[in-house]
Parts: C-alpha cells; sequence; structure tokens
C-alpha cells in the first residue's frame, strides 16, 4: 500500500451538470466525498463504523483547482491519496481524470477528527495503524512513541 494512490471511478450524473453540459463546480465536492467514503471502506473502515465509534472527520478546508471541464456520462477517475495526518488533522489530495486521461480538477480538502458532539479529538489508533503505509517516514510512528514516553513517565 505504501505510496499507493486510491481511484474511484464516478459517472456523471445529467443532475451534477449545469446548463451548457457541464459538471456544475461545487458538485466536484460530492464526487470527492464519494471517493473518500470508498478509500475508507477500502482501508477497512467505513464511514459508518468509525462514526459508530465517535469519530467524524468534518471538512474544516478545500481547494479546488479546476483545469478542463467534464461533461454528462463522462467516466471520471478519482486518484486519492492521504496528504498528511497529524494528532487531530486527515488531509487528502485528489486527481480527477476523465476517460482520455485529461486531468479535469486537482484538490485538496483539510480534515479534522471530531466526535459526535463535533469536539476535537485524537485519529483513533486502528485509523493511524492503516495510514502509516502512506507515511513511511512520517510522523505518525514519532506520535506513537511520543504517547507511550508520556504515559509510561
Amino acid at each position: 500500500m505504501a505510496n499507493e494512490i486510491f481511484r474511484h471511478l464516478h459517472r456523471v450524473t445529467y443532475s451534477e451538470c449545469a446548463p451548457g453540459n457541464h459538471v456544475y463546480y461545487a458538485r466536484y465536492l460530492d464526487v470527492l466525498e464519494a471517493a473518500r467514503g470508498e478509500f475508507f471502506r477500502w482501508l477497512g473502515l467505513s464511514c459508518r463504523q468509525l462514526q459508530e465509534q465517535d469519530t467524524l472527520f468534518p471538512v474544516v478546508e478545500c481547494h479546488l483547482h479546476y483545469t478542463a471541464a467534464a461533461r454528462y456520462d463522462d467516466t471520471l477517475t478519482v486518484e486519492l491519496w492521504p496528504a498528511a495526518a497529524t494528532k487531530v488533522r486527515l488531509n487528502f489530495a485528489y486527481r480527477v481524470l476523465n476517460q482520455h486521461g485529461t486531468v479535469i480538477l486537482e484538490a485538496e480538502t483539510c480534515h479534522v477528527c471530531a466526535r459526535l458532539n463535533e469536539r476535537p479529538k485524537r485519529l483513533p489508533e486502528e485509523l493511524r495503524e492503516r495510514l502509516k503505509p502512506f507515511f513511511p517516514t512520517a510522523d505518525l510512528a514519532a506520535e506513537r512513541d511520543e504517547r507511550e514516553r508520556a504515559a509510561a513517565a
């Protein structure tokens, strides 16, 4: 899984299009959300399971850079990978391509890990473990070691 990019296919529906037959700009956020949900399933933790564990990932910031138009009935490939993970933050990067390989959109979403009552919390340990292959030299292991040292003190 290290350095792997998750891919999710999406066919553009008529309801996602604005007059002029191109995807309405805000609908891309729905496409990214669907891909993110499938990514969590692929990791073995559905958003429903996380919610049952009192864990949500509300978006606190997003950046979208549009490079071309997607149109009705296009088949889009959403490439997604975790871009950053800290104690309470989880960011994702995306690239959306059409069936011809044209980049349609590049994006990043920034999330805070929160309880159902919307108070911030640490990323669940099970999720942290499943994200480690995406950050081979990352601070996820260092943070765990830091917590263990603090608990032992």
